[in-house]
């Protein structure tokens, strides 16, 4: 009789690895380019989402042909075999199209001897990785909005992704250097969200501002479009955190209890924070998204390493500092002389790293069945007694989450500013559109506009100003 699973492939596992990987890719479309269309003036909405929907499409192409293997395959020995960042930075590039890769059991080749064994197929787990590579840079896109060229961003972004994302993945997720410290990242604070708030904030500076027009007055499109998009990115965000253990385990339903924990006490402390705090004394609406979106940032490295009390506590603390942060650093420099149009080193860098190094405190070894960490020459493993944070007893897990952000922030500054000066003055494709373009927006540029244009004929001004029985004289 035929039976179609293979022996290791539990169907469980692998549908909620598809499930999940499906609403993380929902985060990016629609999500990001429905919350940054209605975010954008008018005349940005097309180029907003034609930049979201073309960095999606082109990281897809840059992770299958060679990148996911960079981040996820065997590392390249730069340094002899010692144990030292260059042997763990990287990884050999290569492709994953062939059914090999595509059809037998998923791993990843630094940690398979030392790790449970994965029940789903490769192509699960590539599917998985790319959707967190490609929402990356659609996040520091928001720093940018309003002024990339389009020509710009196609090459920025796979240059981006082999440079910058893969090398993140292969430190901390792909069993590099800081993966064998015992660097703790549940599912992206340091390797998406601080690399996209640095990388955004970096791009920002180097491309340059926006027209002072638009800097002084940016009023959003949409709210309503805005709440659509921030909720598909809240929900989503479910599988983001819940697909991580790679299992479809207790460990993944904690995950995501406490993602959501976290980002709801991190609402509504921005919202008491603006009621309270902010000059007009008022709540907003963006105030909430803002808190939400720290709150989903900063419960990303810990969700499930931390128990539900510290997920809680997490969201007060993260989302009180960066509300202080966003309204108070851009008066000093360098943040006052950066055009970060959506304050993505805020609600991403800053949330990002405050994340990393909570985690670093609170880890609680009882909340994990396994994880990826420091333990022992022999394994990378640290079996059922889970990850220990600094409140229980590692003194040295904080020191190894702020030096692990440290060599984010410096690699993705450094290699974010060599690519842009490199498409800038090497492959001479201008950064910014000119102002003449930044007037008039989608139609300069791609000679579309989000609505056609209203056409007033005749008979439509006199039916507005006469009653219908007068306009039937008048015909």
């Amino acid at each position: 009789m035929y039976f179609p699973y293979p022996s290791w492939l539990v169907a469980g596992d692998n549908s909620w690895q598809m499930t999940a990987a499906t609403f993380v890719g929902l985060m990016s479309l629609p999500g990001i380019a429905v919350l940054y269309g209605g975010l954008v003036k008018k005349k940005w909405v097309v180029n907003t989402m034609l930049m979201a929907f073309a960095g999606f499409a082109a990281v897809l192409v840059a992770w299958v042909f060679w990148a996911y293997q960079m981040g996820f395959g065997n590392s390249i020995h730069l340094a002899g075999n010692g144990a030292n960042i260059l042997n763990g930075f990287l990884a050999h590039p290569g492709s994953v199209a062939g059914p090999g890769p595509l059809l037998n059991q998923a791993n990843i080749p630094n940690l398979a001897s030392a790790s449970p064994p994965f029940h789903f197929s490769g192509a699960s787990l590539i599917y998985f990785q790319f959707v967190f590579a490609g929402i990356t840079p659609l996040l520091f896109l928001g720093s940018v909005l309003g002024r990339m060229n389009f020509k710009a961003w196609l090459i920025f972004v796979p240059a981006w992704t082999t440079c910058v994302y893969a090398v993140n993945a292969a430190l901390i997720w792909g069993g590099g250097y800081w993966a064998q410290k015992g660097a703790l990242d549940y599912s992206g604070g340091y390797v998406i969200h601080l690399a996209a708030g640095v990388t955004g904030f970096v791009a920002a500076w180097i491309i340059g501002p926006r027209l002072l027009r638009d800097r002084q007055s940016f009023p959003p499109t949409n709210l309503l479009l805005v709440a659509v998009g921030a909720g598909i990115i809240w929900l989503g965000w479910n599988g983001f955190n819940g697909g991580d253990p790679y299992y479809a385990n207790a460990d993944a339903a904690a995950a995501i209890l406490n993602t959501n924990l976290c980002t709801a006490t991190a609402l509504l402390t921005w919202v008491v924070c603006d009621t309270f705090l902010s000059p007009a004394k008022k709540p907003t609406f963006l105030g909430a998204i803002n808190g939400m979106i720290v709150g989903l940032v900063c419960i990303t490295p810990a969700a499930g390493f931390v128990n539900g009390n510290a997920a809680a506590l997490m969201g007060v603390l993260a989302s009180a500092i960066v509300f202080f942060a966003w309204n108070y650093l851009p008066k000093i420099r360098p943040f006052s002389k950066v055009d970060d149009a959506l304050g993505v080193v805020y609600t991403h860098g800053i949330a990002g790293f405050l994340g990393g190094i909570m985690t670093g405190f609170a880890a609680d070894p009882h909340m994990v069945e396994y994880v990826a960490g420091k333990t022992n020459a022999a394994s990378l493993w640290t079996g059922l007694n889970g990850a220990a944070g600094l409140i229980y007893g590692n003194s040295d897990r904080v020191l190894i989450q702020f030096l692990t952000a440290l060599t984010i922030i410096v690699w993705d500054g450094v290699v974010t500013a060599l690519l842009l000066l490199i498409i800038k003055y090497v492959l001479r494709v201008p950064l910014r559109y000119s102002d003449a373009e930044l007037e008039e927006g989608d139609v300069a540029v791609h000679d579309e506009e989000v609505e056609p244009p209203v056409y007033v004929t005749r008979s439509d001004l006199l039916q507005r100003q006469m009653p219908a029985a007068e306009m039937e004289g008048a015909r």
